[in-house]
């Protein structure tokens, strides 16, 4: 299966200011899940952003913010965003859910694991999630694997919302993320 643009969303989950710190490779993670928000932006994927007690962690990334200003925020204490009920009902119509962001072995989890629970195809990406400790973040992703999700990276997921090459869209979004050094 692909992603199909006009039926998925992009779901980042907590990536926040006090807990960036904390993860593997703080800054290659922050800037991997701007490319990948930027780049959704870019080609019409809508995207959510969720928070996890932002009282007490801080609010998602300011650089992630300005990659998708449109993009819908949403709060929650329940490490799933599926039990917190927080997501919006625009993501919830759809039938596909990117998931990117941290940490890998506790909200993303829990969010993928309640997400393919209510039957949708999850795409996590692999290059854009993290968590404090290299085993917990590949525990994460191979129970997310094993549950049903489908690990990707951002390449997949931009090439996958393009379809086609040859087009004054493909052209830009190659120009912009493909060329040069990437994160």
């Amino acid at each position: 299966m692909l992603i199909d643009k006009d039926d998925a969303t992009l779901l980042v989950v907590d990536v926040q200011q006090k807990l960036l710190p904390a993860v593997l490779d703080p800054q290659g993670m922050l800037a991997r899940c701007r490319w990948l928000v930027s780049a959704a932006h870019d080609v019409g994927l809508p995207v959510v952003f969720s928070e996890q007690y932002p009282h007490g962690l801080g609010h998602t990334a300011t650089e992630l913010l300005a990659a998708a200003p449109a993009a819908l925020v949403v709060e929650k204490l329940h490490f799933s965003c599926v039990a917190a009920e927080c997501l919006p009902e625009s993501l919830l119509a759809r039938g596909q859910v990117v998931v990117c962001g941290m940490e890998t072995h506790v909200c993303v989890l829990q969010t993928v694991l309640e997400l393919l629970a209510l039957g949708k195809q999850v795409f996590v990406v692999a290059d854009a999630v993290s968590s404090r400790g290299e085993v917990n973040r590949d525990y994460g992703l191979q129970r997310m694997r094993d549950a049903g999700a489908v690990l990707v990276t951002r390449e997949m997921v931009l090439f996958e919302a393009l379809r086609v090459s040859g087009s004054d869209e493909f052209r830009a979004m190659s120009k912009r993320y493909l060329v040069g050094e990437q994160p």
